[in-house]
């Protein structure tokens, strides 16, 4: 599927934006990893990488040194992840359970190679702990780096860094997340994967509300029945699929591509619904690194 990069009012994104997405592709696998793990989801923080992105687009005149684009993008970033935070209720349970900052600092220190379950416990950390944490220890930024990128001094670093890893060690393993399925979004799921996989557009549309909204990565965003997202699955050379699945404790759509293997899982479509109708459709099509950060299960394929 190949729908034209659109953000502008209109929907339509101009060509130097598409040049500027190029030109940080190597960037975004690695941004959408650390905001992946500040928000614990996958989703969320490929659309608040998407928004960074965005906003350092539109404020590329002002970075005077090229070869500081890595850092301005990652603090673009960690500032939009904070924000994402603070708006919610977690954030200040977190925040309270592990308030105090008089805990005896470990000698030896967890190391650079953070497995993925340190990766999924951060979460329970404060935002400076978790993103100092996720600097150092998962993508190995340097600790003047981490400073400038937090806004903390070197020293103010090692102390979060000391602090996050001595919460880390005392924590009991991560259980595995338990999906609680809403029966009814559930019902609806199946009946779309069902429709969709037998390309049934007409039956589809009708399960979408008039004003549905659709975001399909960073190429579109705007009223479902203005763009021609169903003629674009329709148009591929892939043979595809699509399938109800659980990802990071979210149930999902799951699109999945036929190869010499067999089916292998390619990226999520994420659907909201109100009153039985589905009113929002977030689509990850080109974005490869989500389905490499996250826990993915097919439930159904709604045959």
């Amino acid at each position: 599927m190949k729908i034209q990069p659109r953000i502008d009012p209109t929907g339509l994104v101009d060509v130097r934006y598409a040049a500027f997405l190029e030109t940080v592709a190597h960037k975004r696998a690695p941004l959408h990893r650390y905001c992946a793990r500040m928000t614990g989801s996958v989703m969320d923080g490929e659309d608040i990488m998407q928004e960074a992105l965005f906003e350092a687009y539109r404020k590329l005149d002002s970075l005077d040194d090229p070869s500081a684009l890595s850092g301005w993008l990652f603090r673009i970033a960690h500032n939009r992840c904070i924000d994402f935070i603070r708006k919610r209720e977690a954030r200040q349970r977190a925040e309270t359970d592990f308030a105090e900052d008089d805990i005896i600092l470990p000698v030896e220190p967890a190391g650079t190679a953070a497995d993925r379950a340190i990766e999924r416990l951060v979460i329970s950390l404060p935002p400076k702990e978790r993103a100092c944490i996720l600097l150092k220890d998962v993508l190995d930024h340097s600790l003047e780096e981490i400073a400038e990128l937090v806004d903390s001094t070197v020293g103010g670093v090692k102390a979060a860094l000391n602090r996050g890893r001595t919460k880390l060690a005392a924590l009991p393993p991560v259980p595995d997340r338990v999906v609680e399925h809403d029966l009814e979004l559930m019902k609806l799921l199946k009946r779309y994967v069902a429709l969709f996989n037998r390309r049934d557009w007409d039956g589809v549309r009708a399960l979408t509300s008039a004003d549905a909204q659709l975001r399909v990565s960073d190429c579109f965003r705007g009223r479902l029945a203005d763009s021609p997202y169903f003629i674009e699955y329709e148009k591929t050379q892939d043979i595809w699929k699509m399938a109800v699945g659980e990802m990071d404790g979210e149930t999902v759509l799951i699109v999945l591509f036929l190869g010499a293997s067999g089916w292998r899982p390619i990226y999520p479509v994420r659907i909201q619904a109100v009153g039985g109708f589905i009113n929002r459709i977030t689509d990850y099509y080109a974005c490869p690194w989500i389905l490499a950060t996250a826990e993915a299960v097919v439930v159904s394929d709604g045959v």
